[in-house]
């Protein structure tokens, strides 16, 4: 991406916002979410951005921008070295503060992330909270096909547990979070229901 900017100028807010947006557009151009609808990821991280946004009163465009990009490093093999070149050091610390070793087991990166909640930055813990609360949504709305009820549920329980360790920032991400839980479990039940039914 061109760097329309010179170091040590001052960008825009909605610029940064933009770039990142553009950036990550790029970056996850061919992944897919995992549900039946197979939606491009992106919409995931526009959404994680927007409950940011919202959850700030949009008075953190770093923060909307890390949301936008918390995925890069994980999915795409994007270095925090390019974050931090292209986005400055604030925000390439944000995206690695929510950022899994995929080095490590599943398993592992499951527990750590439970065991890290509770010490994440207050701005980490909002994105944090952000971003499962956007994947329990799509649980609920779109889950993946592979995906046995069993596991739905684990992952909810799971959500859960990293979600108590992000508590007392923002009541009402919060409460949107608890929503999500719910639906998602409430999803998971008609679909049960609906199978015992089936003929």
């Amino acid at each position: 991406m061109p760097d329309v900017f010179p170091p040590g100028s001052s960008v825009p807010p909605l610029s940064t916002v933009m770039r990142a947006l553009a950036f990550a557009t790029l970056r996850h151009t061919d992944q897919r979410r995992k549900g039946r609808r197979a939606q491009p990821y992106v919409n995931h991280l526009v959404e994680v951005a927007l409950l940011v946004s919202e959850a700030t009163g949009g008075t953190d465009p770093n923060l909307v921008a890390a949301a936008l990009l918390h995925d890069v490093v994980e999915d795409q093999s994007v270095t925090p070295e390019e974050i931090a070149t292209t986005f400055g050091p604030d925000i390439a610390s944000l995206v690695m503060e929510v950022t899994d070793d995929k080095a490590l087991t599943s398993v592992e990166r499951k527990r750590l992330q439970v065991e890290h909640a509770p010490h994440l930055s207050a701005r980490g813990k909002l994105l944090k909270l952000a971003d499962k609360t956007c994947n329990l949504r799509s649980l609920a709305d779109d889950p993946p096909e592979d995906w046995p009820q069993s596991r739905a549920r684990a992952y909810v329980e799971w959500s859960r547990a990293v979600a108590a360790g992000l508590r007392g920032i923002n009541p009402a991400l919060e409460a949107a979070f608890d929503q999500a839980a719910d639906e998602a479990i409430a999803a998971i039940e008609t679909r049960r229901a609906e199978e015992w039914a089936a003929p």
